[in-house]
């Protein structure tokens, strides 16, 4: 299709947002010194400015335009780009009591300023603002939003002297013309041209900014030079003779290096050229003479013409002149042409005429002219013609954004609210000024009672009150104030109040079904195609398609839309449109369409030939061509919100225009299979191609159908929090980086899913492609936006297209958390659309699981696992990490959506995703033990213990079967749950449960965790009462040394027993335990090994002394504990030693704390003396005999603790009396070899010189009184000592014999009998040795006197009985 990329016709598309507008910057200035002019005026204006680098793309100001309307004595000036968002772009100035003149704003570039030249009524102004280049450099511009030159507007000094005027009074403006033209000189002097009151012009200058100097007036008469200065003003004025005739109606200025020439269209229709520099006029032309005129239009005044300038480098200066005549117009196009001795003409090019009624604007370029009409029915009517090529005078149509519809239908079964809102609200339907002008106008609502179908009928009438209102202003604000044209890229704008529109070249498919019929029949077929058979088949295919288009109701429109959104055959709905057209065909259109049809030599091929020109699917993957990373000068190209307005609006008419193509198309096919004229459809053979066709038409049609709802789909506003989560599931994908992906920025307002994919991820793509190709220079390449904006949305749609390979549309819903219009997009998608079928059920598994329907997600997800290494998505989706094993394409596939389940924590999914990717992974032990692991550890965490044991068991992996068993112990430890955890059966892992078990009882802390009561648990649901007891006892006494408390103390006496208990129910010659070992010898996994000081690790003991405890070392162990306990009981503070201390030392303990029964058993136990006890005993009684009170009432805790004897007596016994009485039952109770008791006693008293009691003096007397009087006398108890030996040798003599334990007295029968005489004579020589004391001298001789006494009686006994023997 050679000539189809010539563009015939073009389309508007509105640049409008749908945020509400940011509020310009207000500026107020009122003139001194003049008279308020009412602002009605004048008419309102618009215009444009363009800079000049603005087609660079190096340059700062690409892609960048100002734009300005007036309205009275406001004017609006807003600077636009298609690149960056501008901040602060919009200015409103008002110049109170002055309007605006049509068209009286100018804007001129100077090196560093951007220079705004403004004409009122009454004054002239000029505003100094910095120039783009000056603030920033194009290879910085990297961010999507820069200030614009308006932003410091109002620090410039408006209200400056030098930088306005009032005009004056003489010559003064003329009063009937709006005419102006303003330019600056190449000295910086601002030059205002104005029509004079009195005939001609007059040219105002105001010095430059930065010079002084004064205003001054020059006026330009065509005449002879008549010289005459006007007060206060230089240089003089050039005056002659003229009337009305020659007031200018349109001005226009061209500036030379140190000139300008001024063009004036006068209202005598005569074209006047003027030499500013010169002052004079070079040039008069009658423009009369190249237009047919009559003695009514010569006599007439011109006020409507118009006059436009085109400079070109190489073809030099264009004069473009619309002349208005009544019910006619003419456009006559001149080029500037030079002759010697300074002297001009014009050499005329073409002429066109138009029928319109009513010129609103006209542009010229060297070799366009652009107009805009308004018709008689006041509709805007835009057209442009090539005047070089079009010899015809054929002008193209631009196909202007029409209003919307004047009534909205609702039917019985809507609610009339919804249906209006979303009809008003519709992307590119109504702006936002439209309908808060109608807010502002709404009344109150009256509250009564009514019925459901009266209160149906009132909402159907207010909103469509309310709709015609938004109507009338949308039909208001819509309509275009002028043409604004750039020359340097030949972007094409029409400007309106508020707002701009985009002309757009149209393509050869929508050119064709666009066109009416008039235009169609002119259409010049050999431009189509080649082919001149071909290009008259198209033709009359296309006008088929128009008489069917035409004949559509709109309830026949609706069973389409329905069909095509309810997921219903598009073919069945174009049969039934079909039966209903011919059963409505009252104006015999299908004989039309049949006559129409025999034209057509072969409908086939003119069939396929329109839908290959629509099918934008591509063999290759083109939206994954390698990705250049962009030019700082290119980051930003078509960046801005109102470029992706234009491209989005560009794809969503073109997808609107070609779906009632497709649909007329499809509903032309069932007439062809309907109708059967072999003369039509060629026989058998041609009727299955038309089969054939009719299936790709109805897939062309549903995906126009797709990519226009996602056109009109508002993306949702996503809060940070959810987009930041969603980046963190994306990277569990490893989805986060990629170029679909791109972190979602902050718009200024609603867009829609189109857009937002464009301005995110396509616009980077295809800029790219189309300015990073090979042998493509960027230095020599300069913007044209007809080009450009053409081959971004025919490289923008590919990207869109749902049965391309490609899937970054999609993604970018994803990455934007856009959940919901991904489910609607896929399940528009789904039923007819079979590229990409996992990938798309994949999405619709993340949507499902955003929406909190997991088990939809899963069937989801393992649908899309069948396509996994067929599509190009999830073939991203399965790349390996670095130093991952990879395994099959399908088992890395489950194994990312199971991460991403797990971040989600939906562990029941996780289980039922990673149960079927097991049989995936039947030859992969690696995998399945992965799997496994991962199913074990979700049935843990929710509490299924025995599938986590089975999981567990399965695993084929012994490492990580281990890892799980010690998990899976630790975590039911942690629940409490330890009947499931002793009952499991646990074949095979028998000794690592309980190697698990014992190095976690040896580690953790044991007042926390019970390991070892679960661990005596576990071995005696197993009958092994050793192991049991084994385990009880250990744990007994690692409590006696690591929790030295009550608590600890009472839990060891329970273990005692509990290892006790164990013991007795094995049989006697088996019942007998390992002792275990200490501490330090356990070796703890993950233990740091013992270092010397050296630093050097120590070797570990191999080996160790085993010792076997019987039952009876249990039962004295089980004795200590509980002696022990009984002693922290009584005193707490003893915890801290009593929990691991020997024997001996609990001993020590007991007699401290005044237990000494519980002392004596435990002596009795383990066989040691008592000797401490009674030591012990005997110093608490000598301490409460020297204390007070408060020692007595201390006494009476530990005394009551021991059992005393019954006690007769009659008066109260004290604390003293009852422990000496205690020491005396101790001592009857436990005799001792010797008299060792009474001796350490008697000991004990006499080292703290307490004197005997009797008692004991008594007792000890009758059990060993020579002991007695040695301990006197180590004491130096004399006189004691003294009574004791006279006792003593009385009871031997038979007085008292029986209080010293002697049986018979001293006589010649009785036994051999004793005395201490070592003892006594150490006596009597202390006694000699003591004789200062008089007391020590009588008892020395009473003491010898008595044992002389005795001698005699010895020696007579002894006679007697050596006498007495036979």
């Amino acid at each position: 299709m050679a000539a189809a990329l010539a563009a015939r016709s073009c389309l508007e598309l509105s640049a409008a947002g749908r945020a509400p507008p940011r509020p310009p910057q207000e500026l107020l200035f009122v003139p001194p010194g003049i008279a308020p002019l009412p602002a009605g005026r004048y008419s309102d204006s618009a215009g444009g400015f363009c800079y000049q680098e603005s087609a660079q793309l190096g340059a700062a100001t690409r892609n960048r335009w100002v734009r300005w309307s007036t309205s009275g004595d406001t004017v609006e000036l807003v600077e636009e780009s298609l690149d960056v968002n501008l901040l602060n772009n919009a200015v409103r100035l008002r110049i109170q009591g002055c309007p605006f003149l049509p068209g009286g704003i100018h804007l001129c570039e100077v090196q560093s300023h951007l220079v705004v030249l403004l004409l009122t009524a009454q004054t002239v102004h000029r505003l100094l603002l910095p120039h783009p280049a000056r603030l920033y450099r194009s290879e910085l511009i990297t961010e999507s939003q820069v200030q614009s030159v308006f932003t410091d507007i109002s620090k410039i000094h408006i209200r400056d002297p030098s930088n306005y005027y009032v005009i004056p009074s003489v010559p003064g403006l003329a009063p009937n013309s709006v005419a102006s033209a303003a330019w600056l000189s190449s000295e910086g002097e601002a030059l205002f041209a104005l029509p004079s009151a009195s005939g001609g012009i007059f040219v105002l200058k105001l010095p430059p900014p930065d010079a002084p100097g004064s205003v001054s007036v020059v006026e330009l008469k065509q005449s002879s030079v008549v010289q005459r200065f006007l007060t206060g003003w230089m240089p003089t004025a050039i005056r002659g003779d003229g009337g009305p005739s020659d007031v200018p109606v349109s001005l226009s200025v061209h500036c030379l290096d140190h000139d300008a020439f001024l063009f004036a269209l006068c209202q005598d229709h005569k074209l006047r050229m003027w030499s500013y520099k010169d002052q004079m006029c070079l040039m008069v032309a009658d423009l009369l003479e190249f237009m047919p005129v009559s003695r009514d239009l010569r006599l007439a005044a011109g006020t409507g013409h118009r006059l436009r300038l085109a400079f070109s480098q190489s073809l030099g200066l264009y004069l473009g002149v619309y002349m208005h005549a009544p019910k006619r117009g003419q456009f006559c196009v001149f080029q500037l042409v030079s002759t010697e001795s300074n002297r001009y003409s014009l050499d005329h090019i073409s002429s066109l005429f138009s029928s319109q009624e009513t010129l609103v604007d006209f542009a010229l370029t060297s070799a366009e002219i652009w107009a805009l009409w308004h018709n008689e029915e006041n509709q805007t009517v835009v057209k442009y013609i090539n005047f070089e090529q079009n010899v015809a005078g054929q002008w193209n149509q631009v196909f202007v954004q029409p209003l919307p519809e004047e009534e909205v239908t609702v039917r019985q079964d809507q609610d009339p609210r919804e249906t209006y809102l979303e009809y008003l609200f519709m992307p590119g339907r109504f702006t936002n000024a439209a309908i808060q002008k109608a807010l502002q106008f709404q009344g109150s609502v009256t509250e009564y009672e009514c019925s459901p179908e009266e209160f149906w009928q009132l909402q159907v009438e207010f909103w469509s009150k309310f709709y015609a209102c938004c109507l009338q202003y949308q039909e208001a604000l819509s309509r275009p104030l002028a043409l604004h044209l750039n020359p340097y890229t030949s972007m094409v704008c029409l400007l309106k109040k508020g707002s701009m529109s985009f002309l757009v070249p149209c393509s050869l498919v929508d050119h064709l079904y666009l066109l009416s019929n008039e235009h169609l029949l002119t259409e010049d077929d050999a431009a189509i195609f080649e082919d001149l058979e071909m290009s008259r088949d198209v033709v009359c295919l296309v006008q088929c398609l128009r008489l069917i288009g035409e004949s559509i109701s709109m309830e026949m429109a609706f069973i389409m839309e329905m069909a095509c959104s309810r997921l219903q055959p598009p073919e069945k709905a174009a049969e039934q449109i079909l039966e209903d057209l011919i059963a409505s065909d009252t104006e015999n259109v299908m004989e039309d369409i049949h006559s129409k049809l025999q034209e057509i030599r072969n409908p086939i091929h003119a069939i396929g030939l329109l839908i290959r020109e629509m099918d934008y699917e591509t063999d290759a993957d083109m939206e994954r061509a390698p990705h250049l990373a962009l030019r700082m000068s290119l980051s930003q190209l078509f960046g801005s919100g109102t470029a992706a307005h234009v491209v989005c609006g560009g794809v969503a008419k073109i997808c609107t225009v070609r779906f009632l193509l497709c649909r007329d198309l499809l509903i032309l096919q069932q007439l062809l299979l309907r109708l059967g004229d072999p003369m039509v459809l060629g026989g058998g053979q041609l009727f299955q191609s038309q089969q054939d066709l009719l299936h790709r038409t109805s897939p062309l049609l549903l995906s126009y159908f797709l990519i226009r709802w996602a056109s009109q789909c508002l993306a949702s506003d996503v809060p940070v929090d959810t987009l930041e989560s969603n980046l963190q599931h994306l990277s569990v994908l490893e989805l986060a980086d990629t170029t679909a992906l791109t972190p979602h920025r902050l718009v200024s307002g609603p867009q829609t899913i189109v857009e937002l994919f464009f301005q995110e991820v396509a616009r980077k793509h295809i800029i790219s492609r189309l300015f990073l190709q090979p042998n493509t220079s960027l230095a020599e390449t300069s913007l044209n936006w007809p080009h450009l904006i053409t081959s971004i949305v025919a490289d923008f749609l590919p990207l869109l297209w749902p049965s391309n390979p490609g899937f970054l549309f999609p993604e970018c819903l994803m990455g934007s958390c856009q959940y919901t219009q991904l489910q609607e997009y896929i399940r528009l998608l789904q039923p007819w659309c079979h590229v990409n079928m996992g990938s798309c059920c994949f999405m619709m598994g993340r949507c499902y699981l955003v929406m909190g329907e997991g088990h939809k997600a899963l069937d989801c997800f393992c649908q899309a696992a069948s396509e996994v290494g067929r599509e190009e998505f999830l073939d991203r989706l399965i790349q390996p990490e670095e130093g991952e094993v990879v395994s099959t394409p399908r088992l890395q596939y489950y194994n990312k959506v199971l991460r991403l389940l797990e971040m989600l924590g939906l562990p029941e999914l996780v289980i039922e995703l990673a149960t079927l990717a097991i049989m995936e992974s039947a030859d992969d032990w690696r995998s399945q033990a992965t799997l496994r692991t991962c199913i074990f550890k979700h049935h843990l965490d929710l509490g299924h213990n025995s599938e986590a044991y089975v999981a567990l068991t399965q695993n084929p992996d012994p490492g990580r079967q281990l890892d799980c068993l010690r998990q899976l112990v630790v975590v039911l430890c942690e629940r409490s749950q330890l009947q499931d955890l002793v009952e499991f059966p646990y074949v095979n892992l028998h000794n690592e449960v309980v190697g698990i078990i014992e190095s976690h009882a040896r580690a953790v802390d044991l007042m926390t965790h019970n390991y070892y009561e679960l661990l005596y648990a576990f071995h005696v649901y197993r009958h092994n009462y050793r192991k049991a007891g084994t385990v009880m006892f250990e744990y007994g006494m690692r409590l006696g040394r690591e929790v030295r408390t009550l608590r600890g103390l009472q839990k060891q006496g329970n273990c005692f027993l509990a290892a006790i208990n164990c013991l007795r129910l094995i049989r006697p010659e088996y019942a007998w335990i390992v002792q275990p070992a200490s501490g330090a010898v356990y070796e703890r996994p993950g233990a740091s090994p013992k270092r010397s000081h050296d630093g050097e690790c120590m070797a570990v003991p191999t080996t160790r002394q085993v010792e076997i405890l019987e039952l009876e070392d249990l039962e004295r162990e089980c004795l200590l504990a509980r002696i022990r306990l009984t002693l922290v009981e009584h005193d707490v503070s003893a915890a801290a030693v009593a929990g691991n201390s020997t024997p001996e030392e609990t001993v020590s303990l007991l007699v401290r704390a005044g237990l000494f029964d519980s002392a004596i058993t435990l002596c009795q136990t383990f066989k040691l003396p008592l000797t401490p006890i009674f030591e012990g005993l005997t110093f608490k009684c000598i301490k409460l005999q020297l204390g007070g009170e408060a020692a007595q009432a201390k006494a009476w805790d530990w005394l009551a603790a021991n059992q005393l004897s019954a006690l007769v007596t009659t008066k109260e016994s004290s604390a003293t009396d009852e422990a000496w009485r205690l020491l005396s039952s101790y001592l009857e109770r436990y005799p001792s070899q010797n008299s060792l008791y009474h001796r350490c006693v008697i000991n004990k008293l006499l080292a703290h010189g307490i004197p005997l009691p009797n008692w004991l003096i008594n007792s000890y007397k009758e059990v060993d009184a020579a002991e007695l009087l040695r301990l006197y006398l180590n004491y130096d108890l004399l006189e004691e000592a003294v009574d004791l030996v006279l006792e003593y040798v009385d009871a031997v003599l038979g007085k008292g014999h029986q209080y010293f334990g002697i049986e018979v007295p001293l006589s010649p029968t009785s036994p051999t009998m004793w005395l201490p005489y070592t003892a006594i004579d150490q006596l009597l020589q202390a006694l000699r040795e003591s004789s200062a004391s008089e007391n020590s001298v009588v008892l020395y001789e009473k003491l010898n006197d008595r044992m002389e006494d005795y001698q005699q009686k010895v020696s007579v006994a002894t006679m007697e009985r050596l006498y007495c023997r036979p």
